[in-house]
Protein backbone atom coordinates (compact mmCIF):
# COMPACT_ATOMS: atom_id res chain seq x y z
CA UNK A 1 0.00 0.00 0.00
CA UNK A 2 1.22 3.57 -0.86
CA UNK A 3 -0.14 6.54 1.77
CA UNK A 4 -1.08 9.50 0.04
CA UNK A 5 -0.89 12.83 2.56
CA UNK A 6 -2.59 16.06 1.79
CA UNK A 7 -0.75 19.25 3.02
CA UNK A 8 -1.65 22.70 3.42
CA UNK A 9 -5.38 24.08 2.99
CA UNK A 10 -6.45 20.46 1.02
CA UNK A 11 -9.26 19.33 3.21
CA UNK A 12 -8.53 15.26 2.76
CA UNK A 13 -7.22 12.93 5.53
CA UNK A 14 -4.47 10.22 4.36
CA UNK A 15 -5.53 7.83 2.10
CA UNK A 16 -3.96 4.57 2.22
CA UNK A 17 -4.22 3.09 -1.92
CA UNK A 18 -2.80 -0.14 -3.55
CA UNK A 19 -1.38 1.61 -6.64
CA UNK A 20 2.19 1.39 -8.89
CA UNK A 21 2.13 4.73 -10.23
CA UNK A 22 1.40 8.55 -9.64
CA UNK A 23 -0.62 8.04 -13.04
CA UNK A 24 -2.96 5.61 -11.62
CA UNK A 25 -3.24 8.13 -8.71
CA UNK A 26 -4.22 10.81 -10.66
CA UNK A 27 -7.12 8.94 -12.06
CA UNK A 28 -8.18 8.29 -8.70
CA UNK A 29 -8.03 12.12 -7.42
CA UNK A 30 -9.84 13.60 -10.74
CA UNK A 31 -12.67 12.51 -9.44
CA UNK A 32 -12.52 13.46 -6.00
CA UNK A 33 -13.93 16.79 -5.36
CA UNK A 34 -11.75 17.61 -2.27
CA UNK A 35 -8.54 17.67 -4.34
CA UNK A 36 -9.49 17.39 -8.28
CA UNK A 37 -9.02 21.69 -8.26
CA UNK A 38 -5.69 21.42 -6.44
CA UNK A 39 -4.27 18.70 -9.11
CA UNK A 40 -2.61 21.11 -11.49
CA UNK A 41 -1.13 23.66 -8.81
CA UNK A 42 0.53 21.37 -6.27
CA UNK A 43 4.17 19.45 -6.03
CA UNK A 44 4.38 16.33 -5.63
CA UNK A 45 6.92 14.74 -2.98
CA UNK A 46 7.57 10.81 -3.16
CA UNK A 47 8.95 9.91 0.47
CA UNK A 48 9.53 13.83 1.17
CA UNK A 49 11.62 14.48 -1.79
CA UNK A 50 10.28 16.79 -5.08
CA UNK A 51 9.74 14.78 -8.22
CA UNK A 52 8.68 16.00 -11.58
CA UNK A 53 7.78 12.93 -13.22
CA UNK A 54 4.58 10.81 -13.39
CA UNK A 55 6.00 7.75 -14.69
CA UNK A 56 7.56 6.41 -11.19
CA UNK A 57 7.22 3.31 -10.00
CA UNK A 58 5.47 3.31 -6.39
CA UNK A 59 5.91 0.39 -4.57
CA UNK A 60 4.52 -1.07 -0.80
CA UNK A 61 5.59 1.38 1.72
CA UNK A 62 5.92 4.63 -0.28
CA UNK A 63 4.29 8.01 1.01
CA UNK A 64 3.37 10.42 -1.44
CA UNK A 65 2.54 14.17 -0.62
CA UNK A 66 0.76 16.90 -2.24
CA UNK A 67 2.08 19.98 -1.84
CA UNK A 68 -0.22 22.84 -2.80
CA UNK A 69 2.05 26.34 -3.67
CA UNK A 70 0.41 27.72 -0.23
CA UNK A 71 2.13 25.80 2.32
CA UNK A 72 4.95 28.62 2.35
CA UNK A 73 8.55 26.94 3.88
Amino acid sequence: MVKVEFLGPISKEPMELDIKSLNELSVILKDDSQVSSWLNSCAVALNDKIITSRDIELKSGDKVSLLPPVCGG
